[in-house]
């Protein structure tokens, strides 16, 4: 992701497979570091069937970055606090029971819990062991590993934008980093089950970056004895709801964790997830079709006509993906470095006629950044210039390219999915600006190829003048979008914008207390960037709208559950003789 979720831009589908049973039912350790095996079960467990199409690059909280990955760290690590799956942005108590925050809002102080295992699952011998409980130091742990630069946490950079201290660690080559270094981050754990965080300046938004999994805990042995190979099986130890009995790439299981304390798994009733590889969604709809998952994207190509059948019409689901597709600039290249060809080029985009025609309908026209749903976010239709050819003729008079006449040839590099966006750029530049679409080139890259090929790192000549890409959340905070991607001084400024006013009210916005204040401050933030005098850094496209569908025996939170951070398995409700007798028994 570098924090480009796949999420906003492919489905992800699951798919099943017939499977032998396994064994789930567990006696309870007694004490900690006993090892307890499973008996054998004469029924069959409580399972989900679904398809993923995803592939899961890291299992570590510090590391992860896609948003597969990031599902099951939600579901095999407890974190601080947990993002509430059935009220988005509700922030509920998790590892914390409880939390104080200093008169001056920068030293807060977390209760920890002292009745959560680590629990390592070996997947051989059908066995939970429990390591030892989770401390308050597991979890300074965490965070101070993902300030430490020999990590390479791409996350860290979050982190370091409220926590004292992480900026100067990270600021450090990693051939001069040291163990000692990581003293430089200002979290402590002065006894077990209290851990103290000072941050930069009073950030209001630090509560709902708690649930993040880059501040998840780590067991600190267990990474320094297996190095890079502590996430493989058998040597995975963690503490969430699930823990791993298989993987690989063609298919997932997950089980129940035995050990968990009752209050901190949710109120779903599966057992175990067996979850395959599908290769695309049309395979994922036809297992659906046969009952054999129990749950599915919809392909677009099949989404108007599951709308028109009435047999569908209580599995449907609509699906919000607080998402936004946009077309980004490079700052540091002519001639998108001219503001007026900017924000001409955002006011030739009919962004509902993009959703018609590129989207299939499903989206929701951005004409500014921050979605409906994030904290401190304006209305979708009321910030911004949006669709306006003749705005965008007197822009691009005004840059000095009347009719497009004199203007150069302009690189937009895109993702597979994304040609379609740049060529709908194309095309509305030709029609509204009488631009000759021979001027434009569009590259085609690999979405990890893509990032690479806009990072800031690269030089000028080396870079496209545009490209798409996407952004989700990773906490419910304005300042997710306008500090974190379009702040001059964020990590992902790709842009190379350079510093303004716009980043002194961003400044203020962090810190303030009061929410009213603040969301008016991001209104008028989102002023700058993309009213009729705003420096258009991007050009928001669209949100985009989904459907999936669910069987009748299965029930899960689809319409609110992991906006931010992972999905949460354990609210995942099965009625298994419904669903057994769909599969034939």
């Amino acid at each position: 992701m570098l924090k480009y979720s796949y999420r906003a831009f492919a489905l992800t589908f699951t798919l099943t497979m017939v499977v032998a049973l396994l064994p789930l039912n567990f006696s309870l350790a007694a004490d900690a570091g006993v090892s307890q095996d499973t008996a054998t079960r004469q029924t069959e467990p409580i399972t989900s069937y679904w398809l993923d199409s995803g592939e899961i690059v890291s299992l570590d909280p510090q590391l992860a970055t896609d948003a597969v990955s990031i599902d099951y760290i939600e579901n095999l690590f407890l974190g601080l606090t947990n993002a509430n799956p059935l009220v988005p942005g509700q922030v509920d108590p998790e590892l914390a029971s409880a939390w104080t925050i200093s008169d001056d809002g920068l030293v807060w102080t977390f209760t920890v819990r002292d009745d959560v295992p680590w629990v390592r699952w070996d997947p051989a011998k059908h066995r939970a062991s429990i390591l030892r409980m989770v401390t308050a130091g597991d979890i300074e742990y965490g965070i101070k590993r993902a300030c430490d630069p020999r990590v390479e946490s791409e996350y860290g950079y979050v982190v370091a934008g409220t926590v004292a201290g992480c900026a100067d660690a990270l600021a450090i080559s990693p051939a001069q980093f040291t163990d000692a270094d990581r003293d430089l981050v200002q979290v402590t754990a002065p006894d077990d089950t209290t851990l103290q965080v000072t941050l930069n300046f009073p950030a209001s938004y630090f509560l709902s970056q708690t649930t993040m999994w880059v501040f998840r805990p780590v067991p600190q042995e267990i990474v320094e004895q297996y190095g890079d190979d502590w996430t493989r099986l058998g040597a995975l130890t963690t503490n969430g709801p699930f823990v791993f009995d298989e993987l690989s790439r063609t298919r997932r299981v997950l089980l129940r964790n035995p050990h968990i304390p009752a209050d901190l798994i949710g109120p779903g009733n599966v057992e175990r997830l067996i979850i395959s590889s599908a290769e695309d969604s049309g395979s994922a709809f036809t297992q659906y079709e046969y009952n054999l998952i129990d749950q599915t994207g919809v392909p677009t190509t099949q989404v108007q006509a599951i709308l028109a059948d009435p047999a569908y019409a209580a599995e449907l689901r609509q699906v919000f993906n607080p998402s936004v597709f946009y077309l980004g600039f490079a700052f540091d290249k002519s001639p998108t470095d001219n503001v007026h060809v900017r924000r001409a080029f955002s006011a030739v985009i009919d962004r509902n006629a993009f959703i018609r025609d590129v989207q299939d309908n499903l989206g929701v026209p951005m004409i500014h950044f921050t979605p409906p749903g994030m904290f401190g976010a304006p209305p979708h239709d009321q910030i911004g210039v949006g669709y306006d050819p003749e705005y965008a003729r007197a822009q691009m008079a005004e840059a000095g390219y009347p009719n497009c006449e004199g203007f150069p040839a302009l690189e937009i590099a895109a993702f597979s999915g994304g040609v379609d966006w740049a060529t709908f750029l194309i095309n509305a530049l030709q029609r509204e600006l009488g631009c000759d679409p021979n001027l434009f080139t569009i590259e085609q890259h690999a979405f990890e190829s893509l990032i690479d090929a806009v990072s800031y790192r690269q030089n000028a000549a080396d870079r496209p003048h545009l490209w798409t890409l996407g952004w989700s959340p990773d906490y419910n905070d304005a300042n997710n979008w306008v500090n974190d991607v379009l702040g001059c001084a964020s990590l992902h400024n790709d842009m190379k914008r350079p510093c303004s006013d716009v980043d002194e009210l961003i400044r203020a916005a962090m810190s303030e207390s009061d929410p009213d204040t603040r969301i008016a401050q991001y209104a008028q933030i989102e002023e700058m960037f993309f009213g009729a005098d705003g420096l258009v850094p991007i050009i928001p496209l669209s949100m985009p709208v989904g459907y999936v569908l669910l069987k009748p025996w299965f029930s899960a939170p689809v319409e609110t559950d992991g906006i931010y951070g992972g999905e949460h398995f354990d609210y995942y409700t099965v009625d298994q003789a419904a669903q057994l007798a769909a599969r034939g028994g």
